[in-house]
Order: C-alpha cells, then sequence, then structure tokens
C-alpha cells in the first residue's frame, strides 16, 4: 500500500462518519430543539441513540485501524501538517469512543435525551430533586468515561482532555483561583464605587419581530452568510452545524428586554463566522471543526463583549437600535454603554455581566469536578452551590430555577465543558491584543462600521485552518505566546476602571 491510496481510503471513510454526525448532532438535534413535536422525543431518542451506535461502530472499522497503523509507521516529516493532524484527531476521536463499550454508550445517549426532557418539565415546576435521580446515574456514567478514557492524576482530567487537549485541573486551578481571587477583590472595589450606573427598567414590550429584524441585521453586518446560515428559535441559545455551508444559530427573544436577544446575537454569530470560514478541503479529515470548544468560545466572547459592548459598536449601532426600540430614545448612548456593562451579581449565568461571569462558570467547575472526583454526591450539589453563590457573589440564590436548574449542560452529558467559557475569554482577549498590533486603526474600524475586516482577519489567522492545531499550538501561532491570565485581568481593569471611575 502506498500512502496517497491509503490517505484516500481513510479520507472516505471519516467522510461517512462526518456524514452520521452532521445529520444526529446537527440535523436531528436542531430539529428536535426547534421543531419536533413533545411527544416525538422517545422515538427521536431512540433514533439518534442508534446513529450514535453507528458512528461508533464505524470508528473501529478494520481496515480504518489497518490504515492507520500504516501511516504512524512514516516518518512523520513525509506527510502533510493537515494530514498529521487527521491522524492526531482520528485517535483522539477514537480513543473516545472505542474505549466506551457500545451497548453502555448507546444507553448513556438515550439517558441524556430523557434527562434534557426532564430537565425541561423540572424547570416548569421548580424542582431539582425530580432530576437528582438523573444527574446521579449521568455522574455514574462520567465517572466510568474517566475510567474508560484514562488520566494522570484525577477522573476529572480525562473530562477536561476530551474537551481542552492537554489541559489538566492542575492547569486549570493556577488560572482560575487567580481569575477568582481578583474578581473577588475587584468586584468589592466596585461596590465601592460612588458612580451612579443607571439600571434602566426594560421591562416593556419590545416587539420580536423587531428583535428578530434587528439580530439578522447584527448577523450580516459583522458577515454573517445567510445563503450558508439561518437562525430559529428554542429555550437555550446555541449553534448547531450541518456543514460551513449549513450552519444554524438558535437564540431566543424576550418581549421584556432586547439585550438578550442583541447579546447572543453578537455571540452565536461569532461562533457562526467561525464555522462559515472552515476551509472546505478539510472534510474527510475530522478537521473541519473548530480548533476546540474554548478557541470557538473565545471569537463568541470577543463578538460578544470585547466588540459588541464597546463604546465604538454601540455608539455606531445606537440610531439602529432606537429605530427598533423607540424606547430608546431618552437613554443617551454612552448611559446605554455603561447599563449594558454595569457589573451587579446576578443569579442567572446568562444574565451575568463580563466580570461576575466568571465566578458562575468557576462555581460550575468547582462542583462538577468535585462530582467526578468522587469528592460529594449529587444530593449535596444543591446546598453546595448555594452556599457558593453566597460566598463568591454574595447572593443566595431563592429557588431552583434561579440557582442549580437553570443549565442544561449537565443533562445534556457536558461534564468538563464548564471551564472552556472562562478559557474563552482568556483566548478571546489575548487574541485581540494581537488584533490590535496589526490593526493599528482598530477603533475605527469599530466606528465606522468596517466590521468585514474584522471576519477577514480572523478568517486568515484561525476559521480557515479548522482543527488543524489545538488550542495551545493555535494560540502560540496566532500571538505568539502561552496563554496566559494576565491579558484578561488587564483587559477588565482597563474597561471597569474608566467606567467606575476608579
Amino acid at each position: 500500500m502506498n500512502i496517497d491510496l491509503c490517505l484516500k481510503q481513510i479520507k472516505e471513510h471519516v467522510k461517512k462518519i462526518e456524514y452520521l454526525r452532521y445529520t444526529n448532532n446537527g440535523l436531528l438535534y436542531w430539529d428536535k430543539i426547534t421543531q419536533m413535536p413533545t411527544k416525538g422525543n422517545e422515538y427521536r431518542s431512540e433514533v439518534m441513540a442508534y446513529i450514535a451506535g453507528q458512528i461508533h461502530s464505524l470508528s473501529q472499522d478494520e481496515r480504518l485501524l489497518r490504515n492507520l497503523a500504516f501511516l504512524e509507521k512514516q516518518n512523520p516529516d513525509d506527510l502533510s501538517i493537515r494530514t498529521n493532524s487527521m491522524l492526531r484527531k482520528i485517535k483522539r476521536n477514537y480513543k473516545y469512543t472505542y474505549n466506551i463499550p457500545v451497548e453502555e454508550y448507546k444507553a448513556y445517549i438515550h439517558l441524556i435525551s430523557k434527562a434534557e426532557e426532564a430537565w425541561a418539565i423540572s424547570k416548569k415546576e421548580n424542582n431539582f430533586e425530580m432530576l437528582e435521580p438523573f444527574l446521579e446515574k449521568i455522574v455514574c456514567y462520567f465517572r466510568k468515561f474517566a475510567d474508560y478514557w484514562g488520566y494522570e492524576n484525577e477522573p476529572y482530567d480525562a473530562l477536561l482532555e476530551y474537551y481542552e487537549e492537554g489541559m489538566t485541573v492542575k492547569k486549570i486551578d493556577a488560572m482560575f483561583i487567580e481569575l477568582r481571587n481578583f474578581i473577588i477583590d475587584y468586584l468589592k472595589k466596585i461596590n465601592g464605587s460612588k458612580e451612579n450606573i443607571v439600571s434602566f427598567d426594560f421591562n416593556n414590550k419590545f416587539i420580536i419581530d423587531n428583535q428578530i429584524n434587528m439580530t439578522n441585521e447584527i448577523l450580516s453586518m459583522i458577515g454573517f452568510d445567510f445563503e450558508a446560515g439561518r437562525v430559529d428559535q428554542s429555550i437555550h441559545p446555541t449553534i448547531l452545524t450541518c456543514s460551513n455551508k449549513d450552519v444554524r444559530i438558535v437564540t431566543n427573544y424576550d418581549k421584556n428586554d432586547f439585550r438578550k436577544a442583541l447579546t447572543t446575537a453578537l455571540h452565536e454569530g461569532g461562533q457562526g463566522l467561525y464555522e462559515q470560514g472552515i476551509d472546505d478541503e478539510l472534510y474527510g479529515s475530522f478537521l473541519a471543526e473548530s480548533a476546540s470548544m474554548s478557541i470557538l468560545e473565545a471569537i463568541a466572547d470577543y463578538y460578544e463583549n470585547i466588540f459588541g459592548k464597546s463604546e465604538e459598536f454601540l455608539f455606531l449601532y445606537y440610531p439602529k437600535l432606537i429605530k427598533y426600540f423607540g424606547e430608546l430614545e431618552n437613554i443617551s448612548e454612552y448611559d446605554f454603554y455603561r447599563s449594558l456593562n454595569k457589573v451587579e451579581p446576578t443569579f442567572i449565568r446568562m444574565d451575568a455581566d463580563e466580570l461576575t461571569y466568571n465566578l458562575h462558570i468557576i462555581i460550575r467547575y468547582e462542583i462538577e469536578k468535585d462530582l467526578i472526583n468522587g469528592k460529594i454526591e449529587v444530593k449535596d450539589v444543591k446546598e453546595i452551590w448555594n452556599r457558593k453563590y453566597k460566598d463568591y457573589l454574595g447572593i443566595e440564590p431563592p429557588n431552583d430555577n434561579l440557582g442549580i436548574l437553570q443549565d442544561v449542560h449537565w443533562f445534556s452529558g457536558y461534564f468538563g465543558y464548564f471551564p472552556i467559557y472562562v478559557l474563552g475569554n482568556l483566548y478571546a482577549t489575548q487574541i485581540y491584543e494581537k488584533l490590535k498590533s496589526e490593526k493599528t486603526d482598530y477603533r475605527e474600524i469599530i466606528s465606522e462600521g468596517r466590521w468585514i475586516e474584522l471576519q477577514e482577519w480572523f478568517k486568515e489567522k484561525i476559521f480557515s485552518h479548522g482543527a488543524t492545531w489545538n488550542s495551545e499550538e493555535l494560540i502560540y501561532l496566532v500571538t505568539d505566546e502561552n496563554l496566559k491570565v494576565d491579558y484578561f485581568i488587564n483587559y477588565l481593569k482597563e474597561k471597569y476602571d474608566k467606567i467606575y471611575n476608579l
């Protein structure tokens, strides 16, 4: 066998797996959360579990394994960068699927589908106890998965590695403890500021059609291609990709507050730009996806916060906001900017400001880490959650909906995922500093509405390469440095020192 034939056979097989993945995780899941009748959930769960089983089986194909073994014997220097990256990606995928018994994996997928449905019901009834049996089973699965996947120091390392290659509890703890301590101390300084930042009462009926039009307009202005994407509604915003030519943004609208639609359009829109910017040639290699979930989140964080909550963006776009929402006519651009960036501890993660948001994530990280490592049990989670909110944010959730029931992540099987939100912030600000150094007229680019230039920079530096490099490699290639906490802390201080006159 020669290398070219081997690669041809591998890519043909990988495409079969990709077809099923995009169908299951993209199209079927999109339909499930946006269109599917409630009574369809049971059978849809069976269908998705079956397809997941087929993906699992295809990953163990004997010819695929023989071809991989052949390529691994070759000199890496004789293979292209993308080929070496593909091999690494396939081995990672193989590790996370083959090491779990197929029937156990199918049972887990079925459980997750049922747990998501139960979560929605529990939210309506404001009752976490209904979900405890589901969460206990899910935690049990992930403790076993950690053993299947392997780890050096503690089980939770295996889950971190799944989402962020090379990441460990030791690394996360070092960064998160520094960040947590800074935020808690800095929050005290902000609370002591004499600056009066008005909190506007947005409890009005903001017409949903206007919010939809605003969302579509913003997405178009930042470069989202509606011929290769669409926007739908569901209870929880997300993005689902069937290919770089079929990117589906899922958002929701609140008639009492348009700001959620504004920030979600920018957040999910940033991710949509990433997915649409991936090189066509990467399909059939497992590389036609983001470098990692944390890098994908970094782009979302940049567009939502660094870009979307900046004076330059808001001052330029404010007349259009007034066009959609006449209630803003009596609020100045600057007052709206300060209000949108106001620091105020809140129970709901999705409503949090840029500063305190990170404490929401750190709380979840600390809890799920201890759950997987066996230091606490599910029956203890609610009490620990409420205590940490009081200790870190100075507020205690009065009920489950404002506390432990607010996120679907654990009930969708996303253990090890929460840390990527903070990592995304760290990556975003480090990339932002590099962007400003190369685009010396950065402020003018935003204030003049030349936003496509930002998309083009990101596409060249990050989007087009897909998963050719992992996060650690990519951040060094883009910024010439390893990941640092300093950039994010400095960004927060610069922004809020000015707003609060510290």
